[in-house]
């Protein structure tokens, strides 16, 4: 109940500079004081968010023994395992996987159907940013275990079908080929 009181106050905030400059009548722009404390404002805001996420990730790190998990500078975490069957994956790299996501709470979003292999361009677009860095720490034939942040996965919206707003994801990932 709190934690929803916390992000719809949050999403308050948010709104609150979007509607001021809406009704400003002067046709200018804004000062650049104005454009300072609305930067601040944004600033403070992401910074709880963030702040709010990564003890989420932590607390499920904590009750599932992942202590070997580590953090990439933009909030990634990831444990890799399994023998290497080659080069790490590098950018334009197509990649063959089998996947499974879910939310902190187990819920399973997706997952490779009838062990069909999902591909994709590395570098390109097209998936999540935080999944793009996951496959980038991967060698062929390795598994992993991936907790992407919501700035890394869904955002602010989700995916409008089965992630809801500003969800953590939990990727788990079979990397079965690389093509170069």
């Amino acid at each position: 109940m709190v934690k929803n009181m916390r992000f719809y106050s949050i999403m308050a905030l948010l709104c609150l500079p979007i509607f001021v400059l809406s009704c400003k009548n002067d046709r200018k722009g804004l000062s650049n004081r104005e454009i300072s404390q609305n930067k601040k404002t944004f600033e403070k805001i992401n910074k709880v968010l963030i702040e709010d996420d990564r003890e989420l990730i932590d607390n499920y790190v904590k009750r599932h023994n992942l202590d070997s998990m580590k953090v990439s500078g933009t909030g990634l975490y990831y444990y890799i395992w399994g023998i290497p069957k080659g080069d790490l994956i590098k950018t334009n790299n197509v990649v063959e996987y089998l996947y499974r996501i879910s939310l902190l709470d187990g819920t399973l979003c997706y997952q490779s159907e009838n062990n069909t292999p999902k591909k994709f361009k590395v570098g390109q677009g097209g998936v999540e940013y935080g999944l793009e860095q996951a496959v980038l720490l991967m060698r062929p034939g390795q598994k992993g275990k991936f907790i992407l942040p919501p700035h890394l996965a869904y955002g602010l919206i989700g995916d409008g079908k089965k992630i809801p707003a500003r969800s953590i994801i939990v990727y788990d990932i079979e990397m079965l080929n690389v093509y170069r």
